[in-house]
């Protein structure tokens, strides 16, 4: 039987392409097939276009006493509910937009250079990647997210 999780988006964020890679908490973001128009990873790798992280994660590293900041994740689409268990392929909706799941986001060695603990500790909940299938092409905060469940 199907059952629908739904959540909403609490934040977003764009990377700016200069020497420090500035991110940018910003009210809406504009995605295509491509990735985040204004992104530094715009157009770079469609599988990587967009990342989607929890606050499942964040709550995790406040569990173990370590403080980030949103967006420390890296992470584009911060929402309130846990997609990571969908696979490369399935879909989620944002609002009226369909993205689609291509791949579990791997660890960077950024994280550990946050605190040396995270890399193990988000080992496999640190966020997941999709790309803009259909639909209108601007996500804002608040935007509900529905996740179907097989």
């Amino acid at each position: 039987m199907k059952t629908k999780l739904q959540g909403k988006v609490l934040k977003l964020f764009i990377t700016k392409d200069d020497k420090n890679k500035t991110r940018i908490n910003t009210p809406f973001i504009n995605a295509d097939k491509n990735g985040i128009l204004d992104d530094k990873f715009y157009n770079k790798n469609n599988q990587r276009a967009i990342l989607i992280t929890s606050l499942q994660s964040y709550n995790m590293a406040h569990d173990k006493n370590i403080d980030l900041i949103d967006g420390a994740l890296g992470e584009n689409i911060l929402i309130d509910i846990n997609p990571y268990h969908l696979n490369a392929g399935e879909t989620l909706n944002i609002g009226e937009t369909t993205l689609k799941i291509t791949q579990n986001c791997t660890l960077c060695k950024g994280l550990s250079t946050i605190n040396s603990q995270l890399p193990k500790l988000l080992k496999n909940d640190r966020g997941i990647f999709a790309k803009v299938i259909s639909g209108p092409t601007i996500i804002k905060i608040g935007d509900i997210v529905n996740i179907n469940n097989h």
